[in-house]
């Protein structure tokens, strides 16, 4: 059964563990969730400001079209998650430890992920402007169609990841590390003839 538009503002549900259970329009702000764990849950348009996740285990679980804001995710880890479409905001990330989680759609605009490791996560035409990703392992991660206008690599590990021609002008990878094929990606985006031939 659906919880629908519950109101658990500034509940206390440290420590919990919930499996298989579903929210949706649901508020949690201020909410003191700190030790949750979660398997198999959804939640759905739920609103997470400036509630305390720090410390938090969720596994195959749903957070789709969720609001963080000011929320604290320190030490928290996210394992085969959905954050599809999520809107992350002055959150406290670090650290953070994310896993096999689909971000497509997910806005982390300005975000401090420094240092984070991000490897083969999706972020589909995520918004990334402005994010700190300096000295993040990107390895194979997905970043089609990602909005990167001056989000920093610097340090970043970004061999095998995808990255499209946009991405690669507007964001600022000087410094990242990356293999040969988004080398030569990289050059013919900023509009230099690659000679492959020898």
């Amino acid at each position: 059964m659906t919880e629908r538009d519950e109101n658990y503002a500034d509940a206390v549900l440290t420590g919990q563990e919930w499996t298989g259970r579903a929210f949706e329009d649901c508020t949690f702000a201020e909410a003191d969730l700190r030790g949750l764990i979660t398997k198999g849950c959804t939640f759905d348009n739920c609103d997470f400001t400036r509630t305390d996740l720090g410390e938090s285990r969720h596994r195959s679980s749903a957070f789709r079209s969720c609001t963080f804001k000011r929320t604290t995710l320190t030490e928290s880890e996210f394992t085969g998650c959905s954050l599809l479409g999520s809107t992350f905001v002055e959150c406290r990330f670090r650290p953070w430890k994310i896993t096999d989680c689909d971000l497509t759609l997910a806005s982390l605009s300005e975000a401090a992920l420094r240092t984070t490791n991000l490897a083969g996560l999706r972020f589909r035409e995520a918004n990334l402007m402005g994010a700190d990703l300096r000295n993040t392992d990107l390895r194979g991660a997905d970043l089609t169609g990602a909005r990167l206008l001056e989000a920093k690599f610097d340090g970043a590990d970004l061999r095998e990841a995808q990255l499209d021609a946009t991405g690669l002008t507007h964001a600022k990878l000087g410094g990242a590390l990356v293999d040969l094929d988004t080398a030569v990606a990289f050059a013919a985006a900023h509009g230099l003839r690659v000679d492959t031939s020898s």
